[in-house]
Order: C-alpha cells, then sequence, then structure tokens
C-alpha cells in the first residue's frame, strides 16, 4: 500500500521547500501540483485553445495524460509521455496556467490523475487543498502556517537576494489578501483538515519542521 503525506497551507508558509526535503529524506515522490497545471496549460496551447474558450478547454483537458516521476533525483513532469520540463517554466504557459486553472474540469482531471500517482507511488503533496480534497485519506496531514509577517519577511529576502526591489509592507499586504482569497474561494478553500497537524514555521528552521513531519510519519 502506497502512503501518502498531505502538507496545506497558505502562501509563503514554505510547504513547497519543507515537502521536496521531506520526499528526498524518505525516497518518496514530491508531487509539484503546480507543475502539473502548467502542464495542462502547455498541452492546451499546443491544441491552440484560447483562455477564455471554457468549452473546448473542457473538452481537451480530458485528452491530457500528466504524470510526475524522477530520474537522477530530479523531478520530471511528463505530458503524454514526454519530459516537459523545460516548456512548463514559460511566462506564456504561467498566462495559460491562471486562466485555466479555476476551469472545475481543468481541476477535476488533474485532482484524478493526482490521485492515481498517490495509488500506486508513496509521495507527499502540498498545495491548499490536499488534506481535505485531493487525498482525504493520506495517513499524514499537516496544516503549516506562520504569521504573516514572517511570511513577507522571508520573501522579501527572496526577491532583494535577487537584486529585485521591494516593500516589506506591501508584500504583507499581497500575503494577507492572498489568504482571503484562498480561504473564501468557492471551490476548495484552503482550510486545515480535522485530521491535519498545524505546524506553526514562524520560530522554527526549514531542518526543524521536516524533522517534526519525519517524526510524524514514524
Amino acid at each position: 500500500m502506497s502512503y501518502n503525506i498531505a502538507i496545506d497551507g497558505p502562501a509563503g508558509a514554505g510547504k513547497s521547500t519543507i515537502a521536496k526535503k521531506i520526499a528526498k529524506k524518505l525516497g518518496y515522490i514530491y508531487v509539484d501540483t503546480g507543475a502539473m497545471y502548467r502542464a495542462m496549460a502547455l498541452y492546451l496551447l499546443r491544441e491552440q485553445v484560447q483562455p477564455s474558450d471554457t468549452e473546448k478547454i473542457n473538452v481537451k483537458c480530458a485528452e491530457a495524460d500528466i504524470s510526475i516521476g524522477h530520474e537522477n533525483g530530479e523531478q520530471i513532469v511528463y505530458l503524454n509521455g514526454e519530459n516537459v520540463n523545460d516548456l512548463i517554466r514559460s511566462e506564456k504557459v504561467g498566462n495559460m496556467a491562471s486562466a485555466s486553472s479555476p476551469n472545475p474540469n481543468v481541476r477535476k482531471k488533474l485532482v484524478e490523475l493526482q490521485r492515481r500517482l498517490a495509488a500506486s507511488e508513496n509521495v507527499v503533496m502540498d498545495g491548499r487543498d490536499i488534506g481535505t480534497c485531493v487525498l482525504p485519506d493520506a495517513q499524514v496531514k499537516v496544516y503549516l502556517t506562520a504569521d504573516s509577517r514572517v511570511r513577507a519577511q522571508r520573501r522579501y529576502k527572496e526577491l532583494t537576494d535577487k537584486g529585485v526591489s521591494c516593500d516589506l509592507d506591501t508584500i504583507e499586504q499581497d500575503i494577507i489578501e492572498r489568504d482571503r482569497k484562498d480561504m473564501t474561494r468557492e471551490i476548495s478553500p484552503l482550510m486545515q483538515a480535522e485530521d491535519a497537524v498545524l505546524l506553526d514555521s514562524s520560530d522554527k528552521s526549514i531542518d526543524e519542521v521536516v524533522d517534526a513531519v519525519i517524526a510524524l510519519v514514524h
């Protein structure tokens, strides 16, 4: 039987960083759900679907097979058997992913693919609704959060390290607004699953959070 770890939480809580490290330590597959939405966007672009053409998106998204695997320690995103890692990071694909991801049929298709993957492999999956909707039967569920100011400071450091000039207060306001949208959206809002363990990373290092989750697994 496969073993599943679901990590949910708001933007900037460190979910992806934590999930990748846990997967590496345990030898599990890290499922990058965002990359799967980008692969779907690439497929729709190849099929010359317009972002506003909801009916065509509904039809075409059913034809895409998207999966995640690993080769030489690197995560590979497969679209109908093709490695599309180098093709899904463009701005054009990102824009299409933003336009198509709210579509209920796109979401339904990708959740189906994510569940199929989790049924056959040991996975660590992070997002907004993994424990509540995508993998409700995951053996370990974590709700990872942090104070909005701490999350803003992390994002500020990330941007300034890249030479991007930004304002800490503006970043924090953006994070608070994103939390509000995520928690009040109609389909699969961000919320802590009843059986999820709450972990606040505000005053913890990445390794401390990783160790805490692995202790839950054991």
